[in-house]
């Protein structure tokens, strides 16, 4: 099930994707006059098409759905009759074919921008950044941090969420300098610290452990709240409102206990001991194995019952007013793909390790996880990856759009567009390292998953 919900997650996500950036392409087509021939999502044979409007466009649905194209009409690729030549692509000004070409990524940057503007407006969940047991000669600790500070301001950014936090120390981490952070003390004072992030691994699974940041934790009762219909517990007979007392004779006290036992016993028979209504009982789970974060852990379908009270002192919602959010959402955009470019940069530079690079098996993972946490994080992820796309179309390699646009800006600054020799070389080399980055990537995955 965890499989198919996955598959499912990443399907969706690829399919908005890929419709949102050939519909650019097909609407700034039509916009400049182009007669566009088919719109399709995938590659190869269609499964399913039908001709529409009065060009009798035909959309269609393809066997290969990694990917996806819009083929106009153009004298390179075919017979062009007399009366339709003035709206070929290739007669199109060069200004035409660039702003037709751009418009693909610049449809999954718009996407990115609406869905943080959507998430902005009704409001993100969030942990509070307050800081549980700090380790002794972290970063964390010589910079003077103690237990119970919430940070409020990181690199004078100011900080809701452990995700605010995370993503600005990301971002300069790469720099590998020292940073100011402020914090509020269990007194209510307001101390700054120095965080020194020359030490700081870009390559890590997850940098604020490594630096010393951790959550203060909620000790909670080993107590369920709810039960995952058909999974592992269902099927096992536990039911919301069970204690639980034991893992494998193991006594238990606190959720963190049973999540912890459970996470590293995957696919291995657990007895676990309950508590129901003044009876004892006991049952036997075998906890299925799921992926996260590239590591493979155990679940067995069940939710702790949570003080409310308790949670709310430790969770917060961001929201913003509608035109203050659509800023932000604008702001958080060009900030990432910002970013992504100049990863990218350090990769190429060999100052960040290429292993850094996910391909479809890595994120179809993510899909699946976040859709598993719920809507906004899944809008989340959509919006992360649209950047992404729309950031790696923008790249000057031939066969993707970015490549085409160096070519119409070499026609701008020539006055006349390339050879047709030299167009031909660079789908060539733009093949071959389209094809060695997804062998990189596949590599990176399957890497993923046999060492976890």
């Amino acid at each position: 099930m965890n499989i198919l919900h996955t598959l499912a997650a990443f399907a969706m996500a690829l399919g908005i994707l890929i419709v949102i950036h050939e519909l650019g392409h097909y609407l700034v087509a039509r916009a400049c006059g182009v007669k566009v021939l088919r719109f399709s999502v995938g590659f190869g044979k269609p499964l399913f098409s039908r001709c529409i409007g009065a060009d009798r466009t035909e959309w269609a649905i393809a066997a290969f759905p990694i990917g996806g194209y819009v083929k106009m009409l153009d004298e390179r690729e075919g017979m062009v009759s007399p009366e339709e030549t003035h709206r070929a692509f290739n007669r199109q000004t060069v200004y035409r074919r660039c702003a037709i070409v751009l418009a693909g990524p610049v449809s999954n940057l718009v996407l990115a921008v609406l869905l943080y503007w959507g998430l902005f407006v009704h409001g993100i969940p969030g942990m509070k950044p307050v800081l549980g047991t700090i380790k002794p000669d972290s970063a964390v600790a010589q910079a003077g941090f103690r237990e119970g500070d919430e940070i409020l301001d990181v690199d004078h950014r100011e900080v809701k969420t452990w995700d605010d936090v995370r993503w600005i120390l990301i971002q300069k981490a790469v720099k590998k300098a020292a940073i100011e952070v402020s914090a509020r003390d269990a007194e209510g004072h307001i101390v700054p610290h120095t965080l020194d992030l020359s030490h700081a691994d870009i390559d890590s699974k997850d940098l604020l452990s490594d630096m010393g940041f951790e959550r203060v934790q909620i000790s909670l009762p080993p107590v369920i709240d709810e039960v995952t219909k058909d999974g592992p517990a269902d099927r096992a007979g536990v039911a919301a409102g069970d204690r639980i007392v034991a893992l494998n004779g193991h006594s238990i006290t606190t959720w963190s206990e049973v999540a912890g036992f459970i996470r590293k016993n995957g696919s291995v028979p657990v007895r676990m001991e309950i508590e129901r209504n003044g009876s004892r009982l006991s049952v036997q789970i075998i906890p299925e194995i799921a992926t996260e974060n590239g590591q493979r852990i155990g679940r067995i379908g069940i939710e702790a019952k949570i003080d409310r009270d308790e949670m709310d002192k430790l969770f917060t919602q961001v929201r913003y007013p509608p035109l203050e959010a659509f800023f932000r959402a604008f702001d958080k955009t060009w900030e990432t793909s910002g970013f992504t470019l100049k990863m990218l940069g350090e990769m190429f530079l060999g100052k960040v390790s290429m292993k850094n690079i996910g391909g479809p098996i890595t994120i179809a993972d993510y899909a699946g996880q976040s859709a598993r946490m719920g809507l906004f994080a899944y809008l989340n992820f959509l919006a992360l990856i649209s950047i992404s796309l729309g950031i790696l179309n923008l790249l000057p390699v031939p066969v993707l759009d970015g490549g085409h646009l160096m070519y119409y800006m070499a026609e701008i600054v020539r006055g006349r567009p390339l050879s047709d020799r030299t167009m031909e070389i660079g789908q060539q080399l733009g093949m071959f390292l389209l094809f060695s980055l997804m062998a990189l990537a596949i590599y990176n995955d399957l890497h993923r998953l046999i060492t976890g």
